[in-house]
């Protein structure tokens, strides 16, 4: 059996268009496009969701905490569920928030450094895996999060050209997310259900490229 990681943020968590800063709730099991992708790629495979909700490529959060951190994390995450066929990485939308400051081209930079640890980190145990670097789709400055994303909706626009350049050089499979969904309207940051659905479709369709 093939094992395929997913690694990303609140959207490969699940996490439902926000209607207030305290809304957490979470789509459920067969809903997310996590789920949906494990459900088309067939029984062959093994998906470990690791969605972690306000996640960033490579940044300490001094205001939601320091484990938000995408790179910290990773090694250890590659470690304990190795072997392993299939990275996607999703991540890069926690880092258009207005505390960080970061332009695209740097967020797609340091999505391209979770590409190279993902195969320094299993290079060590003599492994390799298939990388897809996923370009988060465009955000909107809407609704409860809109001032914590102040200015970002301008920067994401670029995610699918940098992130795609960054792949390009790196060797890593590429999907564009915004050509398939769009960011909810309700908060401008997370996916509604069809989203989901669409995305879920979209990376099964990737993986069985690879």
């Amino acid at each position: 059996m093939r094992t395929i990681l997913c690694y990303g943020d609140s959207n490969t968590y699940g996490t439902a268009p926000m209607q207030h800063l305290e809304d957490d709730r979470r789509f459920g099991h067969g809903q997310r496009w996590v789920s949906v992708m494990r459900q088309i790629i067939s029984a062959d495979w093994w998906v470990l969701e690791e969605g972690l909700p306000g996640r960033t490529t490579v940044l300490d959060d001094p205001i939601e905490g320091i484990y938000k951190n995408g790179l910290t994390y990773l090694t250890p995450c590659l470690e304990s569920h190795r072997p392993i066929d299939v990275v996607t990485i999703a991540l890069g939308t926690n880092d258009l928030k207005a505390r960080f400051g970061m332009p695209a081209t740097d967020i797609a930079a340091g999505a391209g450094i979770l590409v190279e640890t993902v195969r320094s980190a299993l290079a060590a145990f003599g492994q390799s895996a298939k990388v897809l670097l996923i370009a988060p789709p465009p955000i909107l400055e809407v609704g409860c999060l809109a001032d914590m994303f102040a200015g970002g909706a301008a920067k994401s626009q670029s995610f699918a050209q940098h992130y795609q350049a960054v792949a390009a050089k790196l060797g890593a499979d590429f999907l564009d997310a915004g050509s398939v969904i769009a960011s909810s309207k309700i908060d401008g940051i997370h996916f509604d259900l069809p989203e989901h659905q669409k995305l879920g479709m979209a990376v099964a369709a990737a993986v069985k490229r690879l």
